[in-house]
């Protein structure tokens, strides 16, 4: 968008240039035909070989004002188009900042939000991990690091909460038999699954 826009600011400076240049030809061929016509109308001119050349000129002159004047009448419209374009270029590119902007407030929120979250897990971390053996500790901050930050996930409805994949029947059997304190792994991710009422066994 930027590129656009700087492009959109060349094309306008440019038609400037163009419009300004053909200005002032269209005023300087005009000065020219004035102070003929003033000398022939001041009678400054008295040979008729001279004052048919002039005739002729002013004529010429007329018509090189009228294609200039054309020339100009195009350049103007050419200008209003660059300028209308660039005029709708910066207000997309004012907009579009003003969503980033907005976008960023609301990105620098949920992570205030989600630290002040981590920060109170945190906190609750210390007493829930108290008296827990050392060993299932140390497996859980190892899976933890190896399975993108979760270590140990719900099996719910007969189903890892960290894979997704179902169990099936004869590793629910299995599950449904050991005791309830007895660590319990996911046979295809190896996270820690901890049973709850809604395990489904």
């Amino acid at each position: 968008m930027d590129n656009l826009v700087r492009d959109a600011r060349i094309a306008v400076d440019d038609l400037t240039l163009e419009q300004q240049k053909v200005d002032q030809d269209v005023e300087a061929v005009k000065t020219r035909r004035t102070r003929d016509r003033d000398r022939m109308d001041q009678g400054l001119v008295t040979n008729p070989k001279d004052l048919e050349r002039m005739q002729q000129e002013l004529v010429s002159l007329d018509r090189r004002i009228s294609t200039l004047e054309d020339d100009e009448l195009e350049v103007m419209q050419r200008l209003e188009d660059a300028q209308g374009e660039l005029t709708k270029l910066e207000g997309m590119v004012a907009e579009t900042d003003e969503k980033l902007g907005e976008l960023r407030v609301a990105r620098d929120e949920k992570v205030a939000d989600l630290d002040a979250r981590l920060a109170d897990v945190s906190t609750d971390r210390g007493p829930a991990a108290e008296g827990l053996p050392d060993d299932l500790v140390a497996l859980y901050a190892r899976l933890r690091e190896q399975k993108g930050g979760i270590g140990a996930a719900e099996l719910r409805a007969r189903a890892c909460g960290g894979c997704r994949l179902t169990l099936d029947a004869g590793e629910i059997n299995r599950i449904r038999g050991l005791a309830i304190d007895e660590v319990v792994r996911c046979e295809e991710c190896q996270r820690i699954l901890v049973r709850t009422p809604e395990s489904g066994l």
